[in-house]
Parts: C-alpha cells; sequence; structure tokens
C-alpha cells in the first residue's frame, strides 16, 4: 500500500483510487449524483467536480460508416482528428474484398458484430447509396444521417468532401469539434 503524509494525516492512494472507481462504476450504471452520494457518503458536489476533472468530452457518441468512397484516407484523418467514436469507410474494391474472399458464415457474423457495436451510439452518419442509406434507417432508426452519394447501385469509388464530413460533426456536436 502507497501512503502519502500530509501534515499529521496518513492517506492511502489506494483507498482514493478504490473510491474513485466505485464512484464511477455506480455512476456508469446509471445512479444519479446524488444516489452515489447517498451510498458512498460523499457530497454530491465533489463527485460533480470529479466528473468535470475528468472529462474528456460531451456530446453524443458518433459513428461514422460509408462505402464506396475514393478518398476513405481523407475521411478517416477527419473522424480521427474530430472525435468520432466509430469509423467504418471502405472503397469499392475493400468492400468486394470483404464479402468474396470471407464464407458466408465470417461475413454474417463480422456484419452482427458492426450492427451490434453501431446500436451503441446516439448518431450514425451513413455515406452510402440511398438503398444503403434506408437500410441503415430500418436498422437503427432516427439516430441514422444519411449522406446520399448516389443512386444504387454505386459500382465505383465517390468522392465525399471532408469539409462536409466536419460541418456534419460540428452540426451534431453543438458546433464544436474536439
Amino acid at each position: 500500500m502507497e501512503f502519502v503524509r500530509i501534515g499529521d494525516k496518513l492517506i492511502s492512494r489506494e483507498k482514493i483510487y478504490r473510491s474513485i472507481d466505485r464512484i464511477l462504476s455506480l455512476r456508469t450504471s446509471g445512479s444519479s449524483q446524488q444516489e452515489v452520494a447517498n451510498q458512498t457518503g460523499i457530497d454530491r458536489t465533489f463527485i460533480s467536480r470529479l466528473e468535470t476533472l475528468g472529462e474528456v468530452r460531451k456530446g453524443a457518441r458518433v459513428a461514422v460508416i460509408g462505402f464506396p468512397l475514393e478518398n476513405k484516407l481523407d475521411l478517416e484523418h477527419v473522424c480521427r482528428e474530430y472525435g468520432v467514436d466509430y469509423c467504418l469507410l471502405l472503397t469499392d474494391r475493400e468492400r468486394w474484398q470483404f464479402v468474396e474472399v470471407e464464407s458466408g458464415l465470417t461475413v454474417m457474423n463480422k456484419l452482427m458484430e458492426i450492427i451490434t457495436s453501431l446500436r451503441e451510439f446516439d448518431v450514425v452518419i451513413m455515406i452510402g447509396s440511398d438503398m444503403r442509406i434506408r437500410l441503415a434507417e430500418a436498422l437503427f432508426g432516427d439516430v441514422v444521417i444519411g449522406v446520399e452519394i448516389g443512386e444504387s447501385p454505386i459500382k465505383q469509388d465517390v468522392y465525399y468532401d471532408p469539409e462536409h464530413l466536419v460541418d456534419l460533426i460540428a452540426s451534431i456536436k453543438g458546433g464544436t469539434v474536439q
């Protein structure tokens, strides 16, 4: 156990870490700050300040998916730069490799994993054909923001302006991108 002496007090770092872990665990499981304060005997305002101290970003959890994209790397860069939580972008060649190289069972399992993970997001930006956007809306509902880059079937890579993606992400995050 590691201790720190402050004046005549002996403080356990481990006890502090355990308390913080418990507070965060209770908060992420859905307890309000006041409920956590009552359970831990810690003032609610301290819990609020603790969350503010550790806050990295506010706002919606955003996913971006899209294909077939000519400038995939530029768009991935935008997603990284502006704090997008999940990014799956493919060129036309990559999307065909995705379904041609693997067995049907493997493709189905990968698609189910992707669908399951996308359900965790507040906003899913779908960049693709009209048909793919309708499919995404059917699967995920109102969380989908469709960016149509052509009518289905799209048979070649399409350029999508990265600045449009920046503007869209900014509008989702309330005008600020982090």
